[in-house]
């Protein structure tokens, strides 16, 4: 990366998934459906906006088709799938120098929120087929810790909520919040990496409360959005003793982003992006066109690496659009919420 716009990233990003000889199965053949070439009419971040958004494919396509040839047979990679959230899954491939260097840059910004290294984790994530639960469990490790994880299926609580079964949801989620207080009363854990919504359910327990205080050093949270009184709340009324850090991310992302360091209490939760492979844009929904700073639009993704090339996804949030850091590509987002409907689907975000 040499230029300011990102042109000379972008173009080596072009020459990689659309070169036979490196490009991945899935884009070579869909090069031949666009309308323009991507070698030689994408030339910085601004024109990646001439791709169609394809994560709707993601849902059938065949992984292998996914991986870039030029990986050769060492990409090691993993399959992951989304939470099902909008319908049936989408899936993705993280090589394992994708997900290596995921891990690196997540743990550099726990680093820069003071959150302790050689300290045990206990992650109430998914895990499974979700890729957070893979971080999780490779984050602790690269900090010196070990991690303790719970069998937790979003997809089956989001069917439950649809249904209109909500006490089956609440004894689920009862399940997973005895399962993390087993782990607690046991366990020296100084990191906890839960959805919100579980930290919701655990501030009701005061005996978990007090475990959490005494024992745990910071609480990481993400997978569903944290509005600012609750965020307000659980910080300043039932984990004092702790720190929060927040996180946002998705599969269609590729990862996460993390909350920027160093701000007030009273200032909003602000996400940064891993750029330059993930960027994030906030758009008037109708016009796709940005909207002002400080005013609110929906998000899109784009990623960039190596692994994959998937840009010019409408994501299922709104958010307000922040000003990045200085020299980094895209923008910087702040109360991300998601929206009541997507893809003609009811959102539903039941415990990530």
């Amino acid at each position: 990366m040499a230029e300011h716009d990102g042109g000379d990233f972008v173009r080596e990003m072009m020459q990689w998934h659309f070169s036979p000889e490196t490009g991945s199965p899935f884009w070579l053949k869909r090069a031949q459906t666009l309308d323009f070439d991507p070698l030689t009419d994408v030339r910085d971040f601004e024109d990646l906006g001439l791709f169609p958004n394809v994560v709707d494919e993601l849902r059938d396509v065949a992984v292998r088709d996914l991986i870039p040839l030029g990986h050769g047979d060492a990409h090691a990679a993993g399959v992951y799938e989304s939470g099902g959230t909008t319908g049936e899954p989408k899936r993705v491939m993280f090589t394992a120098e994708w997900h290596r260097s995921s891990v690196e840059w997540f743990s550099d910004r726990l680093d820069e929120h003071g959150v302790p290294r050689n300290v045990d984790w206990l992650s109430a994530v998914p895990t499974g087929p979700h890729n957070v639960g893979a971080m999780a469990v490779d984050t602790a490790a690269l900090r010196g810790g070990l991690n303790f994880a719970l069998d937790l299926d979003p997809r089956w609580v989001k069917k439950l909520i649809a249904d209109g079964r909500m006490d089956m949801a609440g004894a689920y989620t009862d399940h997973l919040i005895e399962q993390i207080g087993f782990i607690l009363s046991s366990q020296d854990v100084g990191v906890l990496f839960a959805t919100p919504p579980m930290l919701e359910r655990l501030a009701r327990h005061d005996d978990l409360v007090e475990l959490v205080n005494r024992k745990v050093r910071t609480i990481i949270w993400g997978g569903t959005h944290l509005d600012a009184d609750t965020r307000d709340l659980l910080r300043d009324e039932v984990f004092p003793q702790t720190r929060l850090v927040g996180g946002y991310g998705s599969t269609m992302m590729l990862g996460t982003s993390v909350e920027r360091p160093g701000l007030g209490d009273d200032e909003p939760c602000v996400f940064d992006s891993f750029a330059p492979y993930t960027t994030f844009q906030v758009v008037d929904p109708e016009t796709r066109q940005a909207v002002p700073y400080g005013e609110r639009g929906q998000i899109v993704v784009h990623h960039l690496s190596r692994t994959a090339l998937l840009v010019n996804n409408l994501e299922r949030d709104f958010a307000t659009r922040i000003a990045p850091p200085t020299d980094r590509f895209g923008d910087s987002v702040a109360d991300v919420a998601p929206v009541a409907s997507f893809s003609g689907e009811t959102v539903i975000e039941g415990v990530y």
